[in-house]
């Protein structure tokens, strides 16, 4: 399987790091073909600009300047993502990427009364990222992160398409052998996409 792996964070010393590392050897040692996008050590601009919300809707002039980006989007069977969650949601460079490269037109399109998928090539979704807060209060606000991905972005892809969620919760308070557990238990389910 193509899987295009995301990583978001700012430090390369940190276990967000360690993490989108350990999942890429994962992936690789599992037989699938990994294409690594690390947007903060790119550089990646994850803001519009006024042209490019001007142009967002037409679908000749919305892919100007992501065309790279677009065509690894669209090689990609599968989508890992690797970030910590900020204030309940993903960090803005992340939020970014989304928002410039998951144009209409090649993510969806707005049909009668809703947007139709157009990623019907992505089966998979995965998901790693730590929490500073407690599993309750995830539950309590509605684990905004996962409804974002798990409802809103998986609708666009393949139907039937498989998220998996892993996480750590209480990421301040974690333990260097239990940041170590979490990152073997990535390696394990990884190993068996």
């Amino acid at each position: 399987m193509r899987v295009l792996l995301v990583h978001c964070h700012p430090r390369g010393d940190s276990l967000s790091a360690a993490l989108a590392a350990a999942a890429e050897a994962s992936l690789i040692a599992a037989g699938h073909v990994v294409e690594r996008r690390d947007l903060y050590a790119e550089g990646f601009a994850p803001a519009l600009t006024a042209q490019a919300h001007r142009d967002y809707m037409n679908l000749a002039l919305n892919q100007q300047g992501m065309e790279a980006d677009i065509a690894q989007l669209q090689r990609a069977e599968a989508l890992l993502l690797v970030y910590p969650t900020w204030w309940y949601g993903m960090p803005a460079v992340l939020k970014g990427w989304f928002d410039r490269v998951w144009v209409p037109g090649v993510t969806f399109v707005v049909g009668d009364g809703a947007i139709e998928r157009r990623l019907g090539n992505i089966r998979r979704i995965g998901v790693v990222t730590t929490y500073g807060s407690p599993l309750w209060l995830l539950l309590w606000l509605g684990w905004p992160d996962r409804r974002v991905v798990g409802g809103g972005i998986r609708r666009l892809c393949a139907p039937g398409c498989k998220l998996d969620w892993l996480y750590l919760t209480g990421m301040d308070r974690r333990s260097r052998a239990e940041c170590a557990g979490f990152i073997a238990r990535v390696k394990a389910r990884l190993s068996a996409w």
